[in-house]
């Protein structure tokens, strides 16, 4: 018998990304959906899965990718986006509904956010709302699991928690730190997702799912830090903390940049727990149980430290970055340019010196002036911007699209170029590109290249007044990515 072929949307995201696996495991062909294709260039599992590369709001090819698919996935969501985010999100999930139903698929599993069965809703929580009615209203059987905060490694809620337990001994916090909460382990997130597909064809409706404990965010925040090896927390409540000071808090406080902090905050104003459980007579709870909070905590904390995160909040677009690629026209595409070129020698080959580049910001740093640079992500940190705490998701290992402090990467060429695209608050357009070339007595030689595009006489006056640092800077860098190579082989030849 043929397996049967899932589909998923939002693969390139921190959900899509950890169910694709996990469906192949369970024996599903896999389809992915998704807009750019070159962000699955590194994952394991590309060779594994069928990719159409196109927009939900385009319905050809929606009908087309969903041609012979029993299962939709719908894991996509408008996270941290401004303006019309809500009309669109409405249109894609129209969308999906007529290309379900045209193309006979046996089912879709949506995964929206749990919320009061009364009341005001935020503006995103209500749009995931809608998004679950249209899909329920499709005429094909839907499952819309609603789920509140989930804790994972690299997921948005944890890395919230973590952040602001590890920075604030004391915590001045907003009121809703007294709400309950009910979390769930992105592990029980995918088991029910996973067993979703699964469903008889008469279940159509939501099913609210979570963790076995209810907690209130204080106590969330304190439960980590025992899990960190940290005392408990004190905390104090403010209620004049209103939602659009505390993400500006939050924003300062930890790496999630505001655009992502307003709508997890907005979700945060009401108490998030199960309205029902009636998922427990349809899906059964694993064998082993739910995991209780302090157990996910702690798994969570030794995949980061073993360096395993396998998807991450990180990688989330931001609201305002630049999209585009740097052109590759010579003439730049008629944009005025400043570069600042460094070349250097290096003694090591050029696979250690790779490793050196392949490795750079997060923990590892940026070889330069420590101070400056974390100067430089505070003052970003201070107009919304993603500062430099963002990380990185593996210390060595860098895979196209993902994030790296405050840049992205928008090239990678293994062994050779790395193209990082800035996300930073910045008045134009940046790239910094490092170069590791083999030279024929087997030594190397390093390439870094900064190069912006000014936004008008702003984005002009802003590189003259940054010009004396870039010289301090980018030459201490490259000074200490090359002896950083030299010193990586040496390690090396001793151990071999």
């Amino acid at each position: 018998m043929a397996p049967r072929t899932a589909l998923v949307t939002g693969a390139t995201g921190y959900i899509g990304g950890r169910l694709v696996p996990r469906l192949l495991d369970a024996g599903f062909a896999v389809r992915v959906l998704v807009r750019n294709a070159d962000k699955l260039k590194d994952v394991p599992w590309r060779a594994q899965v069928d990719i159409v590369e196109g927009d939900l709001l385009d319905q050809h090819i929606v009908d087309q990718s969903c041609v012979g698919v029993d299962v939709f996935y719908y894991l996509v969501h408008a996270m941290g986006q401004k303006g019309d985010f809500e009309a669109k999100e409405l249109q894609g999930a129209r969308n999906v509904a007529t290309a379900a139903q045209n193309n006979h698929v046996s089912r879709i599993v949506y995964l929206g956010g749990l919320h009061p069965a009364t009341g005001e809703l935020s503006k995103h929580l209500r749009s995931r709302a809608e998004v679950g009615e249209i899909l329920l209203a499709s005429g094909v059987p839907t499952v819309a699991l609603q789920a509140g905060v989930i804790i994972g490694s690299g997921s948005t809620s944890f890395e919230m928690i973590r952040h602001l337990t590890d920075v604030l001994p004391v915590m001045t916090a907003p009121k809703w730190v007294g709400n309950l909460i009910q979390p769930i382990a992105v592990r029980d997130v995918m088991y029910y997702l996973i067993k979703a597909a699964d469903l008889p064809p008469e279940v159509n409706r939501t099913l609210d799912i979570g963790g076995p404990e209810v907690l209130k965010y204080s106590e969330m925040m304190n439960g980590y830090a025992l899990e960190a090896g940290m005392k408990e927390r004190a905390i104090v409540r403010l209620p004049v903390l209103t939602p659009y000071l505390a993400s500006q808090w939050v924003n300062l406080v930890t790496p999630i940049p505001r655009a992502l902090a307003v709508p997890i905050i907005a979700s945060l104003q009401h108490d998030c727990v199960m309205n029902e459980h009636d998922v427990d007579q349809l899906i059964p709870p694993p064998a082993e149980g739910l995991l209780p909070y302090r157990t996910a905590v702690h798994l969570a904390l030794e995949k980061m430290k073993q360096g395993d995160i396998e998807t991450s909040w990180q990688n989330t677009s931001v609201e305002g970055a630049p999209s585009d690629p740097l052109p590759s026209d010579p003439n730049w595409a008629g944009h005025r340019v400043y570069i600042d070129l460094k070349e250097r020698d290096c003694s090591a080959p050029a696979e250690d010196l790779w490793a050196i580049i392949e490795s750079i910001g997060g923990e590892n740093g940026w070889y330069s002036l420590p101070i400056a640079w974390a100067a430089r992500g505070f003052a970003d940190k201070l107009v919304g911007g993603v500062g430099l705490r963002r990380g990185r998701s593996n210390p060595d290992k860098l895979r196209l699209g993902e994030a790296v402090d405050w840049w992205r990467v928008e090239r990678i060429d293994h062994g050779n170029f790395l193209r990082l695209r800035a996300e930073m608050k910045v008045p134009g357009l940046a790239w910094l590109e490092l170069t590791a070339d083999a030279l024929p007595d087997g030594t190397s030689h390093y390439t870094q290249r900064a190069i912006f595009f000014p936004r008008g006489l702003g984005g002009r006056l802003y590189w003259y007044s940054i010009l004396p640092a870039h010289g301090i800077i980018f030459n201490g860098m490259a000074k200490r990515i090359t002896e950083a190579a030299l010193k990586h082989y040496e390690e090396r030849m001793q151990k071999s």
